[in-house]
């Protein structure tokens, strides 16, 4: 049984991630997870509820797995929304919004390592990775803003190199990483396309293409760190 996991389905990268899974003819079952059932699946792709705002939905959406999981990918993020976008300075920064940021960008894919790379196959390759931000990257950091979203991406990096040192112990050959998708014409991305060039501009399925081949192409020696979709490692 070789199993992939997709949670975040419904978003863009997530979706496209879903259907490059389903299209490889490589796993004999793949799951995609969200608040929501998507409105179409590939066959057969299963769906399965997890909500990561909500702990004990993280928690019961492992309970429901009963076979090793040889992919799990965290696809969810959050910029803006309708409580409003980025900060652009110190003034902007509010203690609910950050909280909030940070719940979804680092705390529920954190209890996603929790409950899920337990799950993962002990004998054979693996590998779990969330979706970061070249933004996340504090050397990289030149521009300033995106407080919180920077922030909490940051953190997230930080969670994912802890995790992986800690799941080399049990699972030898399991690979956990970051990765940096691109700009990619999602929602998540839509108000700060303007000025990104057309060839900088991804398609998510050409996105998910990409982190999927970068997946595959890394080893155990490099789990822990963060890649972009290119499969250029990022500084943290």
């Amino acid at each position: 049984m070789t199993t992939a996991m997709v949670i975040g389905a419904n978003g863009g990268i997530g979706a496209a991630l879903v259907a490059g899974l389903a299209g490889s003819g490589r796993y004999t079952s793949i799951i995609a997870a969200a608040r929501r059932a998507p409105a179409a699946l590939p066959d057969g792709v299963d769906y399965h509820p997890i909500d990561l705002a909500d702990p004990a939905s993280i928690e019961a959406a492992a309970a429901r797995i009963d076979a090793p999981l040889t992919r799990v990918i965290v696809a969810t993020g959050i910029l803006h929304d309708e409580a409003g976008g980025p900060e652009r300075s110190l003034r902007d920064l509010d203690a609910d919004r950050l909280a909030h940021l940070f719940a979804i960008n680092t705390i529920g894919p954190a209890l996603v390592l929790r409950h899920f790379a337990p799950l993962l196959v002990k004998d054979a390759p693996s590998a779990i990775a969330c979706i970061s931000a070249r933004v996340g990257s504090i050397s990289d950091n030149r521009l300033g803003g995106w407080y919180g979203y920077r922030a909490s991406k940051a953190a997230l990096n930080q969670i994912v190199r802890t995790a992986a040192i800690e799941l080399a112990r049990t699972r030898p050959q399991a690979v956990c990483v970051a990765l940096h998708p691109g700009t990619v014409d999602t929602g998540l991305s839509k108000p700060f396309q303007r000025g990104v060039p057309a060839e900088k501009l991804f398609a998510p399925a050409y996105s998910a293409e990409r982190l999927l081949a970068v997946l595959d192409g890394l080893t155990p020696a490099q789990s822990g760190r963060i890649f972009a979709w290119d499969g250029a490692e990022i500084t943290p």
